[in-house]
């Protein structure tokens, strides 16, 4: 477990101790919904629900004799309630379950609890990128694909971006968490040999959880990989987020860059280095969590009606992947939070290149007055390959240039470089990602 990157919530609920009282839980409600139905004397549930308890420790070392841990747990509670004077009611617990009855359904119990945190975590996310994407919905800025200038953009569409990225994460997140929440408590291959599955029902509502519908001796393992599926998505759009402010916080950029307090050091040998330590932290966790999923796909398939081979896995990659995510929300939540924005330097570089990022507008109105578009075409590139190679001015370039000059006025060139027709577009985008606002 990466307890490094655990918050305490989020830390007990991966706890031996809390896994150990997640599956007291369920044999507690599989008593007492027995109990009701007459099948285990009313007595006995109440003995175990006042006696039933454990210690750690002492599941550790019966485990360590018999190899076998909801054995060793078991019998760990069966000696509690022998302390107790409550021997004879001890033959009750675990009455007609296997193993995985408890440990799959217990594990949902965990499942539910993470997800509880994570769901939040998301939201808040979200809604510190609304805050400011509408703080920098004007502030314009060059627009790059392949790493190159393109056209004029502004950060706040950048940000609006992410924001509704986040917001698909919500949806698709709530959709993973309800489908992991359910147990099971069929029996060793799933017949309900030994519980009928009314029981069964009975006891899963008892634990705020769904009965599966089916199940082998274990909970079909696609939910588990559509769980872990949607935390590598949300990793992923986490690593894309870090990452843009990776790149504009390169030196020939320096259009953003996560916040460095006055006490901060960034390198041990050179004092002026500011590093995007954070963003590099979230993109590199973020691949395990990436990883992780592509390692529960692995545990769909098992042998006939359940093998162990999954089990090992899970006890990594549940805790991990759900400890690391809360702990990328809150990152990235903060990263956003706190990033330092320069609107001046991002104009700076739009402008740099003398206009090349209207290339493109350039090109239309020359189409649009009639000129064929490959030769509009040559006539725009020559003067934007002079303006890269000479490091010139692209528009005075093409304001002397004496083909474009016979089909374009001064007038419609300067139409051609006008910056707010580039962006004329953001308040309707806005208004398409985040609604009507007041």
């Amino acid at each position: 477990m990466i307890s490094r990157y655990t918050r305490p919530e989020m830390g007990q609920i991966w706890s031996e101790e809390n896994k150990y009282r997640q599956w007291l839980e369920v044999e507690l409600a599989a008593s007492e919904a027995l109990a009701e139905s007459g099948e285990v004397p009313t007595g006995a549930a109440k003995a175990l629900r006042r006696y039933a308890d454990f210690d750690v420790t002492r599941i550790q070392e019966i485990e360590a004799e018999v190899k076998h841990d909801v054995i060793a747990f078991t019998t760990a509670v069966a000696e509690k309630m022998t302390e107790a004077n409550a021997a004879d009611d001890s033959r009750w617990l675990h009455f007609g379950l296997t193993s995985n009855d408890v440990v799959d359904t217990a594990q949902a119990l965990q499942l539910k609890a993470a997800s509880a945190l994570i769901q939040p975590a998301l939201e808040k996310l979200r809604d510190v990128l609304d805050k400011r994407a509408h703080e920098f919905s004007d502030a314009v800025m060059v627009g790059r694909t392949h790493g190159v200038h393109a056209e004029p953009t502004t950060f706040g569409l950048k940000l609006a971006n992410w924001y509704a990225e986040i917001n698909r994460h919500v949806t698709r997140f709530k959709d993973a968490a309800e489908q992991i929440r359910v147990g099971k408590i069929s029996g060793a291959v799933g017949t309900f040999a030994h519980i009928s599955p009314q029981a069964e029902e009975r006891i899963c509502e008892k634990l705020d959880l769904e009965a599966a519908p089916i199940s082998s001796q274990v909970i079909q393992r696609d939910r588990h990989a559509h769980y872990l599926c949607t935390l590598g998505l949300i990793a992923a759009t986490l690593e894309k987020i870090a990452l843009e402010v990776r790149h504009l916080q390169r030196t020939e950029v320096r259009e953003a860059q996560e916040y460095f307090s006055k006490s901060q050091k960034g390198s041990s040998a050179m004092p002026h280095k500011k590093n995007p330590i954070t963003c590099e932290q979230i993109c590199g966790l973020a691949r395990v969590v990436r990883s992780n999923a592509s390692t529960a796909f692995e545990n769909i398939a098992l042998w006939h009606e359940r093998d162990i081979s999954h089990s090992s896995v899970e006890r990594v990659i549940l805790p991990d992947s759900t400890i690391l995510i809360d702990y990328l929300l809150a990152k990235t939540t903060n990263l956003v939070e706190k990033l330092l924005v320069y609107p001046e330097r991002m104009r700076s570089n739009l402008e740099n290149g003398g206009g090349l990022v209207y290339s493109g507008q350039v090109l239309l109105e020359l189409a649009a007055k009639g000129i064929l578009r490959e030769q509009a075409y040559r006539w725009v590139q020559r003067n934007a390959m002079r303006a890269w190679e000479e490091d010139g001015n692209f528009r005075e370039m093409i304001e002397n240039d004496s083909d474009i000059c016979k089909v374009l006025s001064k007038k419609e060139i300067s139409h051609a470089f006008e910056l707010k027709r580039q962006v004329r577009h953001v308040d309707y985008i806005f208004k398409r990602v985040f609604g009507e606002r007041d």
